[in-house]
């Protein structure tokens, strides 16, 4: 953390060329990889300020991750961005982001989660806004500002209702409160207020539109966002889990959202053409999920979704081009039309193979409706060409692939990251019928295309979501962008079907 901000402030005011200047962030990018490490090791927090901060262990190893990624994305920017002007600009931003970040997993107060949260947001829109000949991305940015002031609002109110009900901003007195007596309704309601919060910072639908839009920022941007930035609310509900355990209104909103989204976000990354674009989807489907997990009480799976999105989706983004090369030699090869057969079976063993690791593992504790749950998730691994090309190849994939992801999910929960599960089976059966809903739709669009023919055009313009909130947003709080600079450009429709989709 400290190096980054030193990172900040020397890009502010030293005079070094951009060579350079990468050159020391990379040197203290690794010196702050390394005291992220030794800090994790000595299972304590590089500093204490009382009521402040605090270093939790899953806190202490999302700021080595965090850290680990900063580094290679750095790495990766100093490459790409070669003969790009403001690379200064660039930098600093970059190493504000990851500050942070990182105060953001330490902090222990209401007043500095929210504060370092905006910092976030504000160093952030920098990035996004690198292209300032772009108007789309300057717009995105401008939406993603609005939800930010709203959720800095919904913050503002959570935090003063449980500061007037135990008497102190200190998270840690929080949890302190809640264990010796209970929810209160206001509690009941500052744990909503936090969910609405982190909805609206996830990207959740339906002010997801940004977080597509920002497709047109650099492409280590989009790393950084999409594995370190847009993941932080799963990591705040997982800190806040001792407010949630008996916030069943807030469990419930976390629930019915986060199921919407995975379930129409699932949907219309089926129709995307685009390699980042599919990405950007994937994520919003992915968010959603992990409210959906969060609102379980499944916290010690919530945490181990977030890492592992974290560490896929930046290789996915940095490796786009590799998966452009890709794409273009698959659609050399046969066009696969998947077995009907394994559509129908694929849940049934995914889920026997989900419960035989969950057996063996002996993790008695495990919901066996989040097994289901599961099991429907990874399903689509074991789907089977119909016309029996590298058929094996796929079976043997899916096999080792969910034996690998279910014993992983095993593991976490024997790791000492001080989590508590609280599952629900109530919200589990509900989460259970939506992922159902889910598959059987997929399923659908692969096999029967015809039956949801409107439902395919309605998922390919993004269900008309983004264009509602984009109007609402210039409605409240209008703005100017700057146009593009090519005099002969033709006027963009803003609100164009799919455009902003």
């Amino acid at each position: 953390m400290a190096s980054m901000a030193v990172m900040a402030a020397l890009t502010r005011v030293g005079a070094w060329s951009a060579p350079r200047l990468w050159r020391v962030f990379q040197v203290l990018s690794l010196m702050g990889l390394a005291a992220a490490g030794v800090a994790l090791i000595e299972a304590g927090p590089p500093m204490h300020w009382v009521g402040v901060l605090h270093a939790t262990p899953l806190g202490l190893l999302l700021a080595l991750l965090v850290q680990l990624l900063g580094t290679v994305i750095g790495a990766f920017s100093s490459r790409y961005l070669q003969g790009e002007g403001n690379q200064r600009h660039y930098m600093g931003a970059l190493s504000a982001v990851l500050a942070s970040v990182q105060l953001l997993l330490v902090a222990d107060h209401w007043l500095l989660l929210i504060g370092v949260w905006a910092m976030v947001g504000a160093a952030l829109e920098q990035l996004l806004c690198f292209y300032r000949d772009r108007p789309f991305a300057l717009l995105a940015a401008h939406k993603k500002r609005f939800a930010d002031r709203i959720a800095d609002v919904l913050l503002l109110g959570a935090a003063a209702l449980a500061w007037a009900q135990v008497g102190s901003g200190s998270l840690s007195a929080l949890w302190t409160h809640v264990q010796l007596h209970g929810h209160s309704l206001s509690l009941q309601t500052s744990a909503v207020l936090l969910a609405l919060a982190v909805m609206l910072r996830t990207a959740s639908l339906p002010v997801h539109g940004w977080l597509i839009q920002v497709m047109e920022a650099p492409t280590p941007v989009s790393a950084l966002l999409h594995a370190g930035v847009v993941n932080l609310g799963g990591f705040v509900l997982i800190r806040f889990a001792p407010l949630l355990q008996q916030a069943s209104a807030a469990r419930a909103v976390l629930l019915a959202v986060g199921l919407a989204t995975a379930l129409l976000a699932g949907m219309v990354m089926l129709t995307r053409i685009s390699i980042k674009v599919r990405l950007a989807w994937s994520t919003v489907a992915q968010m959603g999920f992990m409210l959906v997990e969060c609102a379980l009480g499944l916290y010690t799976l919530a945490a181990l979704h977030l890492i592992g999105h974290s560490l896929y989706k930046a290789h996915a983004f940095l490796s786009a081009s590799s998966v452009v090369r890709e794409t273009r030699w698959q659609d050399m090869r046969p066009t696969l039309a998947w077995s009907g057969a394994s559509l129908v079976l694929a849940p049934l063993l995914s889920t026997a193979m989900v419960l035989s690791v969950r057996y063996l593992t002996g993790s008695a504790s495990w919901p066996w409706w989040w097994s289901w749950v599961l099991g429907l998730a990874w399903a689509p691994l074991l789907w089977l060409p119909a016309n029996g090309f590298e058929r094996s190849a796929h079976l043997w994939f899916g096999l080792v692939a969910i034996v690998g992801l279910a014993a992983a999910a095993m593991l976490a929960h024997s790791l000492p990251l001080g989590l508590h599960d609280f599952p629900d089976p109530l919200l589990g059966r509900i989460a259970l019928v939506g992922m159902a809903t889910l598959y059987v739709m997929q399923a659908l669009l692969q096999r029967r295309p015809r039956w949801l023919a409107a439902w395919r055009r309605w998922s390919y313009a993004g269900f008309y979501l983004d264009e509602t909130y984009t109007r609402l947003t210039l409605l409240v709080w209008p703005t100017r962008w700057t146009p593009a600079k090519d005099a002969g450009a033709q006027p963009v429709d803003l609100f164009a079907p799919g455009r902003n989709s």
